[in-house]
């Protein structure tokens, strides 16, 4: 079972915006997207290693017919699909990800990310 660790408070978030946060010793990045869900990433970009995420293009992307919520690296452009990790254009990248949750009006980043 992992801990969880509050980060900050839900409405310090802003809609299609990134902040970097630490938890334990790791970066991570989080998103609160238009529907009100948080999604956890690593903050640095899988290409160039630069700790960069947070301040990526947060939007979403048509893949398949689906409607797909992404952020995009301020780096070299690639967009990687916030529930996953995936990057949409290069299938041997992808961003790990970190579950997050919103416990009485706290985001709270679990300590065992997801590769």
């Amino acid at each position: 079972m992992s801990a969880w660790m509050p980060v900050c408070r839900l409405e310090e978030l802003q809609p299609e915006r990134g902040v970097a946060a630490l938890v334990g010793e790791a970066q991570v990045a989080l998103f609160r997207l238009l529907d009100g869900s948080v999604h956890g990433t690593d903050h640095a970009d899988p290409v160039s290693g630069a700790n960069v995420m947070a301040r990526g293009i947060v939007g979403s992307k048509v893949v398949e017919g689906e409607e797909v919520p992404v952020v995009t690296s301020p780096m070299y452009k690639q967009a990687f699909d916030l529930r996953t990790g995936a990057c949409l254009t290069d299938e041997s990248v992808a961003l790990r990800i970190w579950p997050v949750r919103v416990r009485d009006g706290y985001v709270e980043v679990s300590e065992d990310a997801r590769s």
